[in-house]
This record gives C-alpha cells, structure tokens and sequence, in this order.
C-alpha cells in the first residue's frame, strides 16, 4: 500500500477516476472533506458505490475514513458500513486505547470485519500512541495526521524538523506495538518537491505508504515507496544466509559487505512488512 487516495465521499463523481487511477488504496473520506450538512447524502453515496460491481470487482484495497467517535456522526457512520465490502476503517483523532477498544467493539456489533487504522493526529493520542497500537488485534497500524496535531499545538507545520520528530515517535510506537506506520497527507497541492521531501523522509523511517489528495500524488508516492529492490535483495540476503548456516558460518560477505544477525534479522522484516504493505 505504497498510496492511498483520499477521495470525498461528498463527491461520488470522483469515485470511478479513482477506482482507474493508480493508487494503491482509496480512503473514502467521510469526514474532513464532508461539510456537517452534507454528511448523510454523502454516506449514502458511498453506501450506494459500495454496494456495486465495481467496487466488488475492484483490486484496490477499500478504505473508509468514519468520523471521530465523539462527533454526532459516528455511529451512523458504522452502521451504515455494516455488512459491505470494506478492507480497512480509518479512525480519526484516537485519544486512548479505550476508545479504540470500544470503537472494534462496535465494528464487532453491527458487522464490520475490516481492519482498523488509527490516525494519531493530537497530543493525548500521540503521548499514548504505542499503547492505542496495541489496544486490539484488528488495529493494523498507525497513521500521522501531521496537519491536526501540528494545528493544535501552533507548531510550525513547514519545519523539517517538527516533521521528523513527529514521524520519529509515531514510527516508534507502531514499532513497539509491532504495526505498521502509514505517512498522512502533504496540504500543498502546488508543491509537488514538498510531497516527494516528505515522503522520502517517512519512507528513510520505515513508513510504508503515503496518504495523498491529489491523483498526481499518486506517481510520486508509489515510486518514493516502491520497495521492490529492497525485497528483492533481502530475498537475496536471506538465500545467502541459508547457505551459510548450512555452512556453519553466523557472518558471512554478501555483496561486498560483512553480514551478521542484525543485517539477517532486517532483511526478515523487510519480507514480513512487504507481504503487509501488498
């Protein structure tokens, strides 16, 4: 899951573009892109698309972005899911695992099998980020909200700075809860150079994907994430180490470089967090 499109739930016109586009995932959004008077038409819009051949037929990983659970929208949201084809539900603004908890619990209720993905986008949920990872099994992984978080804070959302150390504690607790980290959205259409920065930047940080807003995102994030070198040498490094332990050998020289247990053991992740990113 190199991208993901956000696509408005406001807008079903756009829902086909998406579908024949690139990304690798589609987020149909029902919150921020949703104006409050427009929620219940546009939950009935994707409803309607959700119920069709093409998303039935789609190869795409189905994503959809609920409301916060303390919003008066939220549980229409998932009872309106209920029973559909849906891969994974983003939740916005998680403050604690409780509410995590207590959201799989309702999914649970009315019938929603999807995984979860949890969008750590304030101060209570990025100070309590690796325990909202672990609250549940159905949690897949983490997601940066870098615009809300930075929002709420008054921190400078242009510096490189700020935007590492939030990814940095963010990549760590999906880390130590053993999730994945998925980068949230770049604002700036205009800015192609600051999309592809940023996504490098979570990538260099064991991201998987990127969120994007713009279909033209798509080509940047899908090349900035494409891992398939990666595998394909750790794959190799893995082969390798097969035969040197049949060898009797813990170190051995591959391609030029010593190679122990920490390089072997990488290369192992590296394989596992491919086949989740797929």
């Amino acid at each position: 899951m190199r991208s993901k499109l956000f696509v408005p739930c406001s807008r079903p016109e756009f829902f086909a573009k998406a579908v024949a586009g690139d990304a690798d995932a589609l987020s149909f959004d029902l919150e921020d892109a949703v104006a409050g008077r427009d929620k219940a038409t546009a939950r009935t819009k994707l409803v309607e698309w959700l119920q069709s051949d093409a998303a039935a037929s789609s190869a795409k990983r189905l994503i959809v972005r609920v409301n916060a659970p303390d919003t008066p929208f939220f549980a229409d949201d998932l009872a309106a899911l209920a029973g559909l084809r849906i891969d994974i539900v983003n939740l916005p603004k998680a403050e604690s695992p409780n509410v995590v908890r207590s959201v799989v619990a309702r999914m649970d209720e009315v019938g929603i099998a999807a995984d979860l993905l949890v969008t750590i986008e304030n101060a209570s949920g990025l100070s309590r980020a690796a325990a909202i990872a672990d609250a549940n099994p159905r949690v897949m992984g983490l997601q940066v909200g870098l615009n809300d978080l930075f929002a709420s804070l008054g921190i400078d959302r242009n510096d490189v700075r700020h935007t590492h150390a939030a990814l940095w504690s963010i990549r760590l607790a999906a880390g130590e809860a053993s999730r994945i980290a998925f980068d949230g959205a770049w604002p700036d259409l205009a800015d192609d150079d600051g999309f592809r920065a940023e996504a490098e930047l979570a990538r260099s940080l064991g991201f998987l994907g990127k969120s994007c807003i713009h279909p033209r995102q798509v080509t940047i994030a899908n090349k900035v994430f494409d891992k398939g070198e990666d595998m394909s040498r750790a794959q190799r490094l893995l082969a390798a180490a097969a035969e040197a332990e049949a060898q009797g050998r813990g170190a051995f020289l591959f391609e030029g470089a010593m190679v122990d247990a920490p390089a072997i053991a990488a290369a192992r992740r590296t394989v596992r967090r491919w086949g989740e990113s797929t």
